[in-house]
């Protein structure tokens, strides 16, 4: 199969990855931080070693402050329900936010009456940022906002955000689930104050682990209670990070799958760019050039993520995606990929949108195989 789904989840994966996974299931098998024999320490070890080296990596001061959730999405709701809120308080997000950001978001509105401006975003920088500066006011707590859409691979000008959220005060918090692993990402230099991110995408890490970052003194209050492995005698949550937001056993296997992809991005974190970028690139010119196709988001002069999202004339997107997988081998992913205020803003929601998305191991082949499909297609459909 033509594996064009690595948005939704990278395949496959380094194959030190799943080594990593299997040494902790077979020879740890211990609960980290839940004794003081060797194979509770060798777990717990692993956990701090994978603090570490993504705390130096993506450019938070304590590893301390970065935290082990299931995914993205659990994360992000950490990072945005672990505020405190009141009445009249206010957020700025974007159209393009994903529903792990909207979702919260709009919970917050019915629990306590949080106000939420998002910020449409038609690929013009300058209008963007002035549109956001607009929209701070005096009970605006939080700006939440994807570093790319995970739709048209479209990257948003954080490090600009941030500037302008710094001179008022107001914390970041980036949802960088589809630029980790593809950009450098320094919270510090950039002025992130909280960044979530899965280990499955471009990290090429396994399902089922993510990771939240603090960076500095911003508070955050714990979604979850109960056992952390110490302070054990005290009836209430640790005031401690990590424990602080981290009850119940770590999933040790995950961890360890995580730090084995951490490393290896390690070895690769100095690429200006990356071969799945300039795929994109090829196979972004070749989709434009065949009649019946529209294509969505920035053009190849732009820095995108590597994904590309197009439609066939006017063929429910859904419809080609079931093709491809049944008469070519192909994988995409097709509809409104979680993020329906994308498609309002693209004016797509009806038709939704066709998302093919590169990674690491694809190939120049698998481009060119692509092309020809979607010529077919398109031209079969023209016929009828």
């Amino acid at each position: 199969m033509i594996y064009f789904d690595q948005a939704a989840s990278s395949h496959p994966k380094p194959p030190e990855v799943g080594e990593a996974m299997i040494h902790a299931l077979n020879e740890m098998g211990a609960n980290p931080g839940r004794g003081d024999h060797r194979l509770a320490k060798e777990a717990a070890d692993i956990i701090s070693e994978t603090r570490k080296i993504a705390s130096r990596l993506f450019g938070c001061s304590d590893p301390k402050k970065v935290l082990f959730y299931q995914n993205a999405t659990a994360a992000l709701n950490q990072a945005i329900k672990g505020m405190p809120w009141v009445n009249g308080n206010h957020v700025i997000a974007t159209t393009f936010e994903h529903n792990s950001i909207r979702r919260p978001l709009e919970s917050l509105k019915k629990q306590y009456g949080v106000d939420v401006t998002y910020v449409p975003w038609y690929d013009h920088e300058d209008d963007f940022i002035e549109h956001v500066k607009q929209a701070i006011t005096h009970d605006t707590k939080l700006i939440a906002m994807t570093h790319a859409s995970n739709v048209t691979g479209a990257v948003m000008p954080i490090e600009r955000i941030a500037s302008a959220a710094r001179q008022h005060q107001i914390p970041l918090l980036v949802d960088a689930s589809q630029t980790a692993g593809h950009k450098h990402l320094h919270m510090k230099n950039m002025g992130i104050n909280m960044m979530a991110f899965p280990g499955h995408k471009g990290l090429l890490g396994p399902q089922g682990i993510g990771m939240l970052m603090v960076e500095g003194d911003l508070d955050l209050q714990p979604l979850n209670h109960g056992g952390t492995g110490s302070f054990s005698e005290d009836p209430d949550q640790p005031s401690h990070w990590p424990e602080k937001l981290e009850s119940g056993t770590l999933n040790t296997p995950g961890i360890a799958g995580l730090h084995a992809a951490l490393k290896f991005y390690e070895t690769r974190n100095h690429e200006n760019v990356p071969r799945e970028t300039l795929l994109t690139q090829t196979l972004f010119k070749g989709l434009k050039k065949i009649e019946g196709v529209t294509c969505y988001g920035p053009d190849e002069h732009v820095e995108q993520m590597p994904i590309v999202a197009f439609n066939v004339l006017d063929i429910p997107s859904q419809e080609i995606a079931m093709v491809l997988d049944s008469h070519y081998d192909i994988a995409v992913r097709a509809g409104l990929h979680c993020s329906p205020l994308t498609h309002e803003t693209l004016g797509t929601t009806e038709q939704g949108i066709v998302r093919a998305s590169l990674g690491r191991y694809n190939t120049e082949d698998e481009v060119e195989q692509f092309l020809q499909a979607i010529k077919e297609i398109t031209e079969s459909y023209n016929l009828l």
